[in-house]
């Protein structure tokens, strides 16, 4: 199972991290988020860990730049980006794009259709006030109700507490996790040995 760890922005705490061999680590680019950094301390990320910047409803040429400042290797949008906006970047442009969707009991899993063919990975996080980093769950049952062909990582509120479940749930497309709040001794600085724990105990 792969494992995202969002939010990141301390240089010795993404220095920790790196010891852990995450397979993606998020820098979150939108003002308004209390992760928002405005440039990705300078420290080495080895090649096999996925530098992933998050951004919501921002324009093209900014993400252009952050990709080509940083060298990112997914862009993920956690706003309402049309489709088209998903296959200019990621078709066109070529970047390997993370969409997320805000789910709740309510949610159609249809409305991700339009988004398979410029997206490499989906993104199911907890629909709340703000776009992500809510901190809180949704009923997991439901993804069964996904019948997409792109694989998918799960968000929204996942703690230590959560290892069981998590290893539980079962779905063909289900290929990883996002874990952020969860992890957190404050905003944008994580716990590593809890996150070492929890790493350790993923099936």
């Amino acid at each position: 199972m792969k494992l995202k760890v969002c939010g990141m922005r301390n240089a010795e705490n993404i220095s920790e991290l790196i010891k852990l061999k995450p397979d993606f680590i998020g820098f979150i680019f939108y003002h308004k988020s209390k992760r928002f950094v405005e440039n990705i301390p300078q420290v080495t990320i080895p090649k096999e860990i996925n530098k992933v910047g998050v951004f919501v409803n921002e324009n093209e040429d900014d993400i252009l730049d952050r990709v080509n400042q940083y060298q990112l290797n997914f862009v993920q949008l956690h706003g309402d980006e049309t489709p088209e906006f998903c296959d200019k970047l990621g078709v066109q442009k070529a970047f390997k794009i993370i969409k997320a969707f805000s789910v709740d009991e309510a949610f159609n899993f249809d409305e991700t259709k339009p988004f398979e063919k410029g997206c490499s990975y989906f993104l199911f996080d907890t629909k709340g006030k703000n776009y992500g980093g809510n901190g809180v769950k949704f009923n997991w049952s439901i993804l069964q109700n996904y019948k997409g062909t792109i694989p998918f990582l799960l968000s929204g509120g996942i703690s230590e507490n959560d290892v069981v479940e998590v290893n539980k749930i079962n779905h063909p497309k289900f290929m990883g996790i996002d874990v952020n709040s969860g992890f957190e001794i404050e905003p944008a600085l994580k716990n590593i040995e809890k996150l070492k724990e929890f790493k350790n105990n993923l099936v």
